[in-house]
């Protein structure tokens, strides 16, 4: 069975859809779905420790799902 993939639409003009797997970080770090992922796992992920694709899935959390941060 396939995993269901959502999908970001585009705030601004020209940008393209974004279609992602809910909880892959999760699987790519190895913590259980429903807890928070611990910061030194992030940090790694981030790093590329734990590979190219669980870096791609935390950058994308930290800039597209977390939101803008403000004073920017």
């Amino acid at each position: 069975m396939a995993a269901k993939k959502e999908t970001l639409k585009p705030t601004k003009k020209g940008q393209k859809k974004i279609t992602f797997t809910p909880g892959g970080l999760h699987k790519s770090t190895k913590t259980p779905a429903g807890k928070k992922i611990p910061a030194k796992k992030m940090q790694q992920a981030l790093a590329g420790k734990l590979g190219p694709k669980a870096k791609k899935q935390a950058q994308f959390k930290k800039n597209v799902l977390t939101g803008r941060k403000k004073g920017r």
